[in-house]
């Protein structure tokens, strides 16, 4: 029996459950509405321990009424072997053998594959096709490239040039994943499914982020699937952007392109643009994102209130609407896990810690947190506050605290 459910055959058997259209790397056409709320899960060993993919699967799984089999997804950061960290870790989905040709000689133009090959996986009979193949590249850019259209940019903002570049141009294509030391595992199907797809047992991690779809206005397929990532920024969501509109308008003036049909992209490119292009702190980051209201920001002493006016009128495009919990991933400076709800807390989020301290969770349901430590302490943190936790630093908020604390110097 599969872990976190009761009936294996319950299911197994499609002919039961709602007949859902499911695509590969091919963008669907029109959209398909279903109504419902996500499971998100995360974990980080803060001492930099690997934990086993089959911990992420047993938190997540284990929220099964959050999902309807139109996509889950696992982000697995501190995974590969001192060779291969310091490159970017690009994965596909390709629909054929021509959209991974074009693909590659795409990345030959501007830079060096280190490496290739196929990502292992393995047929589910309960999951319905198709079924894009998965490819992994070991890749390093090169700024002076002829084929970028700035030269010399950082190696960075060449891999967001390639990846923005390849799921816009070639049909077939997405790169889901394109950071340094991660990597991501999604699909469209259910959350038990995904994990087992991709044999998730076989792999130990620092750090591990998930979520288990139940789309309300974007389609079920592969690419949508979350986490959504860009460089080494991974992003889970639950909930609705009613300001998608006005943030898209923010990150394409920015130089971005979004392609995969799910407001989560824009979140991604959010967390991307305020904190590695502009350096804010992830605390300020978050503040932005989900700002107090005036009200409380004129109880503020000084120094807080002027700096709160500040970023709400400097990002007030970066403000999202709406309810959302969300967990973000990153590995640079230092592999983090960042939790936070919106200002309003409209979709639930609860952090855990293990009895040892060696371990943080942020989960949608607690019931995720005792699955895999029953005896972990639990808390929740405040309205649009991050909890943060850092390899070799430990929890450096609980998302409780002041907005900005720990800001001033």
């Amino acid at each position: 029996m599969r872990k976190g459910y009761d009936n294996e055959d319950e299911f197994d058997r499609r002919e039961d459950l709602p007949l859902l259209p499911s695509f590969g790397a091919q963008r669907p056409p029109g959209l398909q509405y279903m109504m419902g709320g996500c499971g998100i899960a995360g974990t980080i060993d803060v001492n930099g321990g690997k934990i086993p993919g089959s911990t992420i699967t047993s938190m997540l799984t284990t929220m099964r009424e959050r999902e309807n089999g139109l996509g889950a997804g696992y982000s697995a950061y501190g995974l590969f072997p001192k060779e291969y960290k310091d490159h970017y870790c690009m994965q596909f989905f390709f629909d054929d053998e021509d959209s991974r040709i074009a693909a590659e000689e795409y990345l030959k133009d501007r830079g060096e594959i280190v490496r290739e090959g196929s990502v292992p996986t393995k047929r589910v009979r309960s999951m319905r096709p198709p079924f894009p193949s998965v490819w992994r590249y070991f890749f390093d850019p090169q700024p002076r490239s002829k084929m970028f259209v700035l030269r010399d940019q950082t190696p960075d903002e060449c891999i967001v040039d390639i990846v923005l570049g390849i799921n816009g141009t070639i049909p077939g294509a997405m790169c889901v994943s394109s950071g340094k030391d991660m990597a991501v595992f999604k699909g469209n199907g259910y959350s038990y499914e995904i994990a087992e797809h991709y044999d998730l047992e076989r792999y130990q991690a620092s750090m591990w982020l998930s979520h288990s779809r139940f789309p309300t206005n974007s389609p079920g397929w592969w690419a949508g699937a979350h986490p959504i990532s860009l460089l080494d920024w991974s992003v889970c969501h639950n909930g609705e952007i009613t300001s998608y509109g006005v943030n898209r308008k923010l990150v394409e003036m920015n130089g971005y392109r979004l392609s995969l049909l799910t407001d989560t992209e824009v979140v991604t490119y959010l967390w991307d643009l305020l904190v590695r292009r502009h350096n804010l702190p992830p605390q300020v980051a978050a503040f932005a994102l989900a700002p107090q209201y005036y009200s409380q920001i004129e109880r503020m002493d000084e120094r807080s209130r002027k700096l709160a006016e500040q970023i709400r009128m400097t990002y007030k495009e970066a403000f999202l609407n709406g309810p959302f919990s969300i967990l973000v991933g990153r590995s640079r400076p230092d592999i983090t896990l960042i939790a936070m709800a919106d200002r309003k807390k409209l979709r639930p989020l609860l952090f855990g810690r293990s009895m040892d301290g060696s371990r943080y969770y942020a989960v949608s349901e607690e019931s995720a947190v005792r699955v895999v430590e029953e005896q972990a302490t639990t808390w929740v943190g405040n309205p649009g506050s991050p909890m943060i936790a850092q390899v070799g630093k430990g929890l450096m908020r609980k998302g409780t605290e002041a907005p900005f604390e720990g800001v001033f110097r």
